[in-house]
Formats: C-alpha cells, structure tokens, sequence
C-alpha cells in the first residue's frame, strides 16, 4: 500500500466534492425510490460526472447496462447505484 501526503486544504477539497456526489446519489436514488426510474444520457452524466464519450465507453464495454429506443438510450437507476458501489469497493 503506498502512502500519499497531501495539503489539508486539498484533502478538504476533495472531501467536500465526495460529499457533494454522495449528496446528489442520496438525492436521486434514496432508499429505493426510483429504483424503477429510468435516466437518459444527460442525467447519467450530470450524476456521475462524466463527459457523453466516457458514457458511450461504459456501454460499449459493458459497464453500464442500457436500453435504447429509437436512437435514445435510458438507464436504470439501480444500474447506476450498482456501477457506483462497484467502483467504491476497496481493491
């Protein structure tokens, strides 16, 4: 394990952001409310704070599983909690 110093004023920085994200997950997802809702593209990148191309990479790699109508695509909001506490899993 390597240990990483940094300024406490960046690590408060990004402890705010943390908790910024972890806010808006809270807020769109709560206890599982929602969890039959569906987000378009732009909601999906708003939340996870991704641009559209790193989107189309998580679709095109199976990462984030979708349904398309037309040419729009939807995703479901447990899909996205799960991609998010996958990525929160300690390696």
């Amino acid at each position: 394990m390597d240990i990483i110093a940094i300024e406490s004023k960046t690590f408060e920085q990004i402890n705010k952001c943390f908790e910024d994200f972890s806010r808006q997950v809270k807020s769109l997802c709560g206890d599982s409310r929602g969890r039959d809702k569906w987000l378009d593209n732009d909601e999906v990148c708003e939340l996870l704070q991704i641009s559209r191309r790193t989107l189309q990479s998580y679709r095109d790699n199976g990462i984030l599983p979708y349904s398309q109508i037309g040419r729009k695509c939807y995703y479901k909001v447990a899909d996205i909690e799960n991609l998010i506490n996958q990525s929160q899993t300690p390696k």
